[in-house]
């Protein structure tokens, strides 16, 4: 899906909206296309915080509406995850299924969204954006195509209001939406990537590796630190 369907200006538009750079150009792309965004972001019991204190700071300095909905309780139904469980140890290496699986946390979307569409019917939202990307595809089941429409046609029964699921990159790479960033002219240095949350990123991790691999790609390097010299 995209955000290509016509709206009425200020229509209210929940985002899930987790801090990161996806989610990130989603949100101002939202805003560009003239939606009152109401930005959602869930504290599930990842490993840290970073990105949730990073989604805090740009809506307040948006002056846009946000949550921060704490559903640390499910962390006993699907905690078998390197991204929920600290103790075990993440993945340092390129996407790919074999090597990150650990990184997959079970039906995380269907529930991330399942609560935005409720939340969206409750304030009268037709629209719900999240950031699934192309790039996503090879490892995440719930970023393919499949899972996004399959999601919609239940969003569209689900309540007495329709609400429809907009990926507006589901079949964007990671730099086309860096690309699509820029031309906005997004600041990435107000984003948070790392699966760790340390004071500088790790550059190591899949999620780190994708992002600089999106910034060299586009030719610009990343205004994030890294814990390693040799990145950006």
């Amino acid at each position: 899906m995209t955000s290509s369907t016509s709206h009425s200006p200020s229509e209210p538009a929940v985002v899930i909206y987790s801090g990161g750079m996806d989610s990130y150009t989603v949100l101002h792309r939202a805003i560009r296309d003239g939606y009152t965004v109401h930005a959602l972001s869930f504290d599930y019991g990842q490993r840290h915080a970073r990105e949730l204190d990073v989604a805090r700071r740009v809506c307040e300095e948006l002056g846009v509406s946000h949550r921060v909905v704490d559903i640390r309780a499910i962390h006993q139904l699907i905690g078998n995850s390197a991204l929920t469980d600290s103790s075990r140890a993440l993945p340092r290496a390129d996407y790919a299924e074999d090597n990150l699986a650990d990184t997959v946390v079970p039906n995380r979307n269907m529930i991330l969204l399942s609560l935005a569409i409720g939340y969206a019917v409750n304030i009268e939202a037709a629209v719900c954006f999240y950031g699934a990307h192309g790039g996503d595809h090879v490892l995440y089941p719930d970023c393919r195509p499949a899972f996004v429409d399959r999601m919609n046609d239940v969003a569209a029964i689900a309540n007495f209001e329709s609400v429809r699921i907009e990926a507006p990159y589901l079949h964007s790479d990671k730099a086309s939406i860096l690309s699509d960033g820029i031309e906005m002219g997004l600041d990435y240095a107000r984003t948070w990537t790392c699966y760790l949350g340390g004071e500088t990123a790790c550059g190591e991790c899949g999620s780190c590796r994708e992002r600089l691999d999106a910034f060299a790609r586009v030719g610009l390097e990343d205004p994030i630190p890294y814990a390693l010299p040799d990145r950006h």
